[in-house]
C-alpha cells in the first residue's frame, strides 16, 4: 500500500495525502462509533463556538476504549501500519484518537500550530493519521501545511481554538499566521481536496493550519489517530492541559518511552 515516492514525500515535507487509503466498511463502522461519541462524549469534549456564533466547532479526544467501534479500527484497519511505514518503523503503539467536527458556517479557524507543544511526549515518530469521513475541501476548512516546517527544529505556543491558557506555554512564541503568507514566495503549502476514507499523514512538528468552514450545507468531519514508535519518549515537564487517562498511574517516566500495553498499546508490528 505504502510506495518508496510516498516515504520519501513524508519525510521531506512533513505531510503526505493518501488516496483511497479505507475500505467502506471502515467508513461505516467509523460512522457508527462517531454517532455514539456524539450523543456520549467524552470528559475532554469541547464546542469551541460560543453560543452566540455561527456554526459549530466540536472537538473529543481519548475515547477509543469507551467504544467497540473505535477500537475496532484501531487494531484492525490499515491505520496503524500506514503510520509505521511512513516512519520506518518495525512497530508502533498507539497515542490517542482525536474526532472533529466542523459543522456548516462554522466561521472560526483552526489557529496555526504544530502538535508537540500540546503533548507530554517528544520524538520524530508520531504519525498522525487525519482521515476524511465528508469531503474535504478549502472551503470546508481543509488543512494547509507550511512543506517542509517538520524540519525548522522549532515549538510554537499550543493554542486551542477556545486559547485555553492550560496549553500555552508563555516560554514558546506564537506560531505566524501563514494565512497571511499565502503568497510569499520563502513558503510552500500544501493543501488536498479529500474524499472519505482518503487520509493526510503529517509529522508531529509540521506547521499546519485550517480557515473557515465557509460551506451552507457541507459539514467537515474527520477522526484523527496518533500513533508512535522509534524515537518518541514521554516529556511529564511540558506545560500542556493534554491528559491521557491511565498515563499517569500506568508509571511514566520523563525520557522513557511509555510502554504500558493497557495505556499505549501495540496496534502494528512487522512480521
Amino acid at each position: 500500500m505504502i510506495t518508496g515516492s510516498q516515504i520519501q514525500e513524508f519525510s521531506q515535507n512533513g505531510a503526505v495525502l493518501l488516496k483511497n487509503a479505507f475500505a467502506s466498511k471502515w467508513l461505516s463502522l467509523l460512522a457508527e462509533g462517531i454517532e455514539k461519541n456524539r450523543k456520549d462524549p467524552g470528559p475532554y469534549a469541547c464546542q469551541y463556538t460560543p453560543a452566540d456564533k455561527e456554526g459549530n466547532f466540536y472537538d473529543d479526544y481519548c475515547n477509543w476504549n469507551r467504544f467497540d467501534e473505535y477500537r475496532d479500527f484501531l487494531f484492525n484497519s490499515p491505520a496503524a501500519e500506514i503510520a509505521a511505514r511512513l516512519m520506518r518503523q518495525d512497530e508502533v503503539r498507539f497515542f490517542y484518537d482525536q474526532l472533529f467536527i466542523k459543522e456548516p458556517g462554522t466561521l472560526a479557524p483552526t489557529q496555526w500550530h504544530n502538535d508537540i507543544p500540546f503533548w507530554p511526549v517528544d520524538g520524530n515518530h508520531i504519525g498522525s493519521v487525519w482521515m476524511a469521513l465528508t469531503p474535504v475541501t478549502t472551503e470546508t476548512s481543509g488543512l494547509v501545511y507550511v512543506k517542509g516546517s517538520h524540519k525548522w527544529n522549532k515549538l510554537f505556543k499550543a493554542i486551542t481554538p477556545d486559547e485555553d491558557p492550560a496549553f500555552m506555554d508563555d516560554t514558546l512564541e506564537r506560531c505566524p499566521d501563514f494565512h497571511k503568507e499565502f503568497d510569499n514566495p520563502e513558503y510552500e503549502f500544501l493543501s488536498w481536496d479529500m474524499e472519505p476514507g482518503d487520509v493526510i499523514v503529517h509529522h508531529p512538528l509540521a506547521v499546519h493550519g485550517t480557515g473557515k468552514n465557509a460551506s451552507n450545507t457541507q459539514r467537515r468531519v474527520a477522526l484523527s489517530c496518533r500513533f508512535y514508535g522509534g524515537d518518541t519518549v514521554w516529556h511529564s515537564e511540558r506545560v500542556t492541559g493534554f491528559k491521557v487517562p491511565g498515563a499517569e498511574e500506568s508509571g511514566v517516566t520523563s525520557g522513557v518511552m511509555p510502554t504500558d500495553d493497557t495505556v499505549f498499546p501495540v496496534c502494528w508490528k512487522a512480521a
